[in-house]
């Protein structure tokens, strides 16, 4: 929030009226980082926002270490996080029935209030059974799980079509629905997974530190239209580069 404000304040003095008859303002590299240095940011709500980010995305150890050097407290129980991890570590290797039995070990409303999710764990174990040639299991888990879902749900319907329909092709791999072998779909039912448990947690299912720099990214396309100016380019070294004037 703070590089956004430093911007925005910017661009209300650009458009002022003394400076819209000129081209471009130039903010050299001093100006620019003095601003930067008249912000103030508090070192807790730093440290926070390192929770915040070490806690959602599941990195238990690093969390607990930041919790003793800096003395910032999370706000769920870390043992919680080793929990979640296990779930989408179950998901992430296809063990889908396991994910299933630890979710509901952990809480068991989270598939009883989230129907979506649960289909979609379904679907995932359906498609495990079709990754490993497993097909006549495959077709009666289809019509016993998934097809009554189908019936009151249009759109699970669709997706139970495309899923079944990689027993059609000898290639499933580059069928038309080959994506949903790809790794790429563990990952994204283990993302919703993920997401379920910390929000039955009370706890964002998004880390903050994405949606600032999001934000830095957005503000300074803002910004160029009106400025040159020292920007960030490499958001891992954060570094500022002088403009090209």
């Amino acid at each position: 929030m703070f590089l956004s404000r430093i911007v925005l304040r910017d661009l209300d003095s650009i458009d002022s009226p003394s400076s819209m008859a000129s081209s471009k303002k130039v903010v050299t590299r001093d100006e620019w980082e003095r601003k930067l240095r008249d912000v103030k940011i508090r070192k807790e709500d730093m440290n926070r926002l390192v929770m915040n980010f070490l806690v959602t995305e599941g990195f238990v150890d690093a969390a607990d270490k930041f919790r003793v050097e800096s003395g910032t407290q999370p706000d769920i129980d870390l043992a919680t996080i080793t929990d979640r991890m296990e779930v989408k570590k179950a998901v992430q290797s296809g063990n889908v029935q396991e994910a299933i039995e630890k979710i509901n070990d952990l809480n068991p409303t989270i598939l009883d209030t989230n129907p979506q999710l649960y289909f979609h764990l379904q679907q995932q174990k359906l498609i495990e059974l079709i990754r490993v040639g497993k097909i006549n299991e495959a077709l009666e888990f289809a019509q016993e799980e998934l097809a009554p879902r189908g019936e009151e749900n249009q759109a699970f319907l669709e997706e139970i079509e495309k899923t079944v329909a990689l027993l059609v092709f000898e290639d499933v791999k580059n069928c038309p629905y080959g994506e949903l072998l790809d790794v790429s779909q563990r990952l994204k039912t283990a993302s919703e997974v993920n997401a379920a448990i910390l929000t039955s947690q009370s706890h964002e299912k998004d880390p903050k530190l994405p949606s600032l720099l999001k934000m830095l990214i957005w503000t300074q396309n803002q910004l160029n239209e009106k400025a040159a100016y020292p920007r960030i380019n490499n958001l891992s070294t954060a570094a500022l580069e002088d403009p090209a004037i």
